[in-house]
């Protein structure tokens, strides 16, 4: 008779310990539970399927995980994304990009 064995996956040094992780319990014995799979359902909102970590209990469960509210704004905003982008173009590049915004009629030519 076979015995599966655990594989144990050693942690990278480069910033792996410093890394937080999410804890969530068991809502019926609200012991430690691991997170198996995340579905990602939509940008704001992710199925998480868990297990619980005590053998006794074996419950396995899903959880929804969602967006709640902004405290700080990113600085990757759509505008400042646009003004990086094109701070990188050359003079060629941005009379090309002016054409083609001209073609749909979002920008004077």
């Amino acid at each position: 008779m076979s015995t599966k064995r655990l594989k144990l996956h050693r942690l990278q040094t480069t910033g792996a310990m410093n890394m937080r992780v999410m804890n969530v319990y068991c809502p019926v014995c609200e012991a430690r539970a691991i997170i198996k799979k995340t579905a990602r359902k939509h940008k704001e909102l992710s199925d998480l399927y868990c297990a619980c970590t005590d053998v006794e209990c074996g419950h396995t469960f899903v959880m929804n995980m969602t967006f709640s509210h902004t405290i700080s704004p990113s600085a990757k905003s759509s505008d400042n994304l646009i003004a990086t982008l094109c701070n990188t173009l050359n003079g060629q590049q941005k009379q090309l990009m002016l054409r083609f915004l001209s073609k749909d009629g979002t920008a004077a030519a």
